[in-house]
C-alpha cells in the first residue's frame, strides 16, 4: 500500500460552520476520524453539543426571519441552486476522492454519488420554479387557491453511507422551498460535508441560510431534534434511532420525515432471466460496500431454479473485486468504521449456524488490517434466521427457498421492515399482483434500483415515517396555506336578527 491513496492536502483539523465562519466548539472538545483502511486517525473534527446547536439554530432562524432567502422568487433561489450544481459538478472528483477515503467506499462508486449530488440540486432546482399550486374556482361565488410557505430552520440529520449525496438530497429541497438548515452529519464521516460551506459560499446562498455542526448523535442530533425553534426534522439512519427521534420530538410537534432501515426482498421466479436477476441481485446488496439502505438482502428464489441460481451466485459473489478505495478496479472497499466492522462479522459468524455458507465468510486474502469483508452468501436460510430478520448493513446476503407465489410474498412481507422490493418475473400479471401486495415503499420490476427523483422515496413499517422525493418533498418542506375568496354575495347564515 502506497501513499497514493491518500488524498493531498487532508485538514488537520474539521470545523463546525455557523453564520457563515468556521468555528470549533463552544468547550472545544473534539473527535478522532478514522481512516476505514487502516483505522488509524487521520484527522479531528470539532464535536458539537447542545451550545453549538444553540448558536446554529439562532444563526438559522435569524436568517428565516430578517435575511433575504425565504422572500426571494422561486426563479432567484432556482438560479443560486443551479449554481451549486455546476460547482458540485466541476468538483466531483475532488469530492469523490475525499469521500472514498473517509468512508472506504470504492472511487468509481463515489464519482457516481458525487455526480448524483449535483443532479439532486438541478432537479429541485428546476421543480421549484415549475411548481404549480392548487385553484379551486366556484363560479360567480368563489375562488380557492393554495399559497405555498416556507416553515423556518430544517434540522438535516444524515448518515454516513453515501453521506454527501445524501445530505444533497435534504439540502436540495430544504433550500429550494425558502427553508434555512442546520445539517448534522454522520460523525464517521464528516469530511464531505465541510465542503458544502465553500460550494455554497461561492454559489451566493446568503450568511446562515446553511449551518453545519459536527458532533454525535446523542449529544448534537438529540440537541437539534429537542431545540423549539427547529420546527422539521429530515433524518435518514437506522429504525431505532428514528424511534428515539420520533419520542424527543413528539412533546414540540415538529414535522418529522425519517427513512430508516431495509431487509428488502428479491424475489427471484422460475420464468425469470436468470443472468440478469444473479447479476441484478449480486450489485443490489455488495454494491456501496453493502452499506445501504435499500439493499435486496434477501433472496428468494422459486425451487425448481433455486441451486442452479445458488451456484452461479455463489461462483460470480467469489468473483467480486475486494480492494482498496482508491483503486478504480474496486467493487467492493472498505466498511466505514471498526465498530461497524464488528457488527457485521458478528452477522457473519451468527449466519454460519443459521445458513450454508457458499462464499465469503471472513476477511478477504491479502488484507490483514482495516475494514474488509469478504462478499459473503449463504444459502437456505429459514425465515425465523437472525440473518433473514436483522439489518446487517453489509455484503453479506441470505438465499431462501419458495415453492409458491403465495409462500413468497408471505416470505417476502416477513420482516418488520418494508422499504424496498425486487420482483424477477416475466409473467405480467402475476408482477403486477406482487408487486401490489408487497409490504414495500418502492418496488423494481425487473430491474436493480434505479431511481426516478420524481417518484416518492420511502418505506412502511420499521422502515420509515413519510416519503421524499419530487412533490413530495416540497409538501414536507412547505406549509400549504388554503386562501377563501368570495366572489359574489356574502352567503353567511344569519344569527341573531330576531
Amino acid at each position: 500500500m502506497t501513499d497514493s491513496r491518500i488524498p493531498a492536502d487532508l485538514p488537520d483539523h474539521i470545523q463546525h460552520y455557523i453564520d457563515g465562519a468556521f468555528v470549533d466548539s463552544v468547550d472545544g472538545d473534539t473527535f478522532d476520524v478514522l481512516d476505514p483502511v487502516t483505522n488509524k486517525t487521520y484527522t479531528t473534527a470539532a464535536a458539537g453539543k447542545k451550545a453549538d446547536i444553540e448558536l446554529a439554530v439562532a444563526a438559522a432562524k435569524r436568517a428565516f426571519d430578517e435575511g433575504p432567502w425565504p422572500r426571494m422568487l422561486p426563479r432567484e433561489r432556482s438560479r443560486v441552486l443551479h449554481r451549486i450544481a455546476d460547482l458540485v459538478e466541476s468538483r466531483d472528483a475532488r469530492l469523490a476522492e475525499l469521500e472514498s477515503y473517509d468512508s472506504g467506499l470504492p472511487i468509481t462508486q463515489a464519482l457516481g454519488q458525487a455526480r448524483r449530488a449535483a443532479e439532486n440540486f438541478r432537479f429541485f432546482a428546476d421543480l421549484i420554479v415549475a411548481q404549480s399550486d392548487d385553484a379551486f374556482k366556484v363560479p360567480g361565488k368563489q375562488m380557492n387557491y393554495v399559497n405555498r410557505k416556507p416553515i423556518g430552520v430544517a434540522g438535516l440529520i444524515t448518515p454516513w453511507n453515501t453521506p454527501f449525496m445524501l445530505e444533497s438530497w435534504k439540502l436540495g429541497p430544504a433550500l429550494a422551498t425558502g427553508n434555512t438548515v442546520v445539517l448534522k452529519p454522520a460523525e464517521f464521516t464528516p469530511l464531505s460535508a465541510s465542503l458544502w460551506a465553500g460550494i455554497f459560499e461561492e454559489a451566493g446562498l446568503p450568511q446562515g441560510v446553511f449551518n453545519l455542526v459536527n458532533g454525535l448523535g446523542e449529544d448534537a442530533g438529540d440537541a437539534l431534534v429537542k431545540h423549539p425553534d427547529v420546527p422539521l426534522i429530515s433524518f435518514t439512519g437506522e429504525s431505532s434511532t428514528g424511534q428515539l427521534i420520533f419520542g424527543n420530538a413528539a412533546p414540540f410537534l415538529k414535522g418529522l420525515s425519517m427513512e430508516l432501515g431495509g431487509k428488502s426482498p428479491a424475489v427471484v421466479f422460475a420464468d425469470a432471466d436468470l443472468e440478469a436477476a444473479v447479476d441484478a441481485t449480486i450489485f443490489g446488496v455488495f454494491s456501496l460496500n453493502g452499506e445501504r439502505c435499500t439493499a435486496g438482502s434477501r433472496i428468494l428464489v422459486e425451487r425448481s431454479i433455486y441451486e442452479e441460481f445458488v451456484e452461479r451466485y455463489a461462483a460470480q459473489a467469489k468473483r467480486v473485486t475486494v480492494g482498496y478505495p482508491h483503486d478504480p478496479a474496486t467493487e467492493v472497499g472498505a466498511l466505514v468504521h471498526p465498530e461497524h466492522y464488528d457488527k457485521v462479522m458478528s452477522y457473519v459468524e451468527i449466519g454460519k449456524t443459521e445458513g450454508r455458507l457458499v462464499a465469503g465468510g471472513g476477511r478477504p486474502e491479502g488484507f490483514d488490517e482495516g475494514n474488509f469483508v469478504a462478499p459473503t452468501v449463504f444459502a437456505d436460510v429459514s425465515p425465523d434466521a437472525r440473518i433473514f430478520q436483522e439489518e446487517i448493513f453489509g455484503p453479506v446476503v441470505a438465499i431462501t427457498p419458495f415453492d409458491s407465489d403465495d409462500e413468497a410474498l408471505a416470505l417476502a412481507n416477513n420482516t418488520k421492515y418494508g422499504l424496498a422490493a425486487y420482483i424477477w418475473t416475466n409473467d405480467l400479471k402475476r408482477a403486477h399482483n406482487f408487486a401490489q401486495s408487497v409490504e414495500a415503499g418502492m418496488v423494481w420490476l425487473n430491474s436493480n434500483n434505479v431511481r426516478d427523483l420524481r417518484t416518492p422515496f420511502g418505506g412502511v413499517k420499521a422502515s420509515g415515517l413519510g416519503h421524499e422525493g419530487g412533490y413530495r418533498s416540497i409538501d414536507f418542506y412547505t406549509d400549504q396555506q388554503s386562501v377563501h375568496i368570495t366572489l359574489g354575495g356574502a352567503h353567511n347564515p344569519t344569527f341573531g336578527k330576531n
